[in-house]
């Protein structure tokens, strides 16, 4: 079984604030910073940290792409499906304020170059019972689901950024739907957790439904199945790859072997380590430095 991760590479340009940007102001940082970024990237340097194998295709641009394809092949990253763009690389202009949190503007650039063509020769070199995972940062989003659909992969579906365009996707065929509450809620309407997993797995029969709650922790459904894990406690430095990390995480420990409950906890605990360093990529940790940490769950369940 081979995974292929079909996803954007951008370039986050990290400016730290005293509060998030309003409208009409002009607001000095503190201090800027570059990393590599992008869900795609940041999902796929997951994936091999927590010891899967993971095949990357997507398009970077030809002048200002380099740095993303060092980082993917610097954590072992299969980088033989990434192509270059005439144009830029997307990139990510990312607030992050005194408590960890978050603001991003995207740029598509190359991540919104893919065609038809260029998914038909990557898709080509996958068979039945592969994983395809998928953001909502590229294009040809419909046209890559129908072929995996038509080959038989199973399709993991990150929902984010949620916008008009995943209403048109082919949704009944995602094996597995990895999203916050907010997604959930712009999908089938606002809710208690609980609910929102419901109405979920009844619309989606046939797929597993993983929601991110934040500081509420994890809840996983499919069929009657409910299961959930709570947050672990650490001190939060910077959000922005928590969840990148946790969906990479969850996958590698389905993939391996591993029931939904046990990737439920190592994927929370990796997610929960990841908040504790700066950057979206530099903060994924590895494999053994998750194994390894002694954390404690936080609080209780609230139904």
């Amino acid at each position: 079984m081979k995974i292929l991760n079909f996803g954007s590479l951008n370039i986050d340009y990290v400016y730290h604030v005293p509060h998030f940007l309003r409208p009409g102001e002009t607001l000095s940082s503190t201090a800027r910073e570059v990393f590599c970024g992008g869900k795609g990237l940041n999902q796929s340097i997951a994936l091999a940290r927590a010891g899967a194998t993971v095949f990357h295709a997507g398009k970077i641009g030809a002048q200002d792409g380099e740095m993303l394809l060092e980082m993917l092949q610097q954590n072992g990253v299969e980088t033989r499906f990434l192509a270059r763009s005439a144009g830029a690389s997307g990139h990510a202009m990312i607030q992050v304020d005194p408590e960890g949190g978050n603001c991003i503007l995207l740029y598509g650039g190359a991540n919104q170059e893919i065609t038809q063509a260029f998914a038909d020769k990557v898709l080509s070199q996958f068979e039945a019972g592969d994983v395809l995972l998928l953001q909502n940062e590229i294009s040809a989003l419909p046209y890559i689901m129908e072929k995996a659909h038509e080959i038989g992969m199973r399709i993991f579906l990150n929902p984010s950024p949620m916008n008009e365009t995943i209403s048109a996707l082919p949704l009944a065929w995602v094996d597995t739907f990895l999203l916050n509450e907010i997604e959930a809620a712009d999908l089938c309407g606002d809710g208690p957790d609980a609910v929102l997993l419901d109405r979920l797995t009844e619309r989606y029969p046939d797929a597993a439904i993983v929601l991110t709650l934040g500081a509420r922790g994890v809840r996983y459904g499919k069929g009657r199945l409910r299961l959930k894990h709570p947050i672990f406690s650490v001190p939060v430095v910077d959000t922005t790859a928590a969840g990148d990390t946790f969906t990479g995480y969850f996958i590698a420990s389905v993939v391996s072997g591993h029931s939904p409950q046990e990737a439920l906890q190592i994927a929370s605990k990796a997610s929960a380590l990841a908040v504790g360093k700066k950057g979206a990529a530099p903060s994924i940790p590895y494999i053994a430095q998750v194994e390894a940490a002694d954390l404690t769950e936080a609080g209780s369940w609230e139904e």
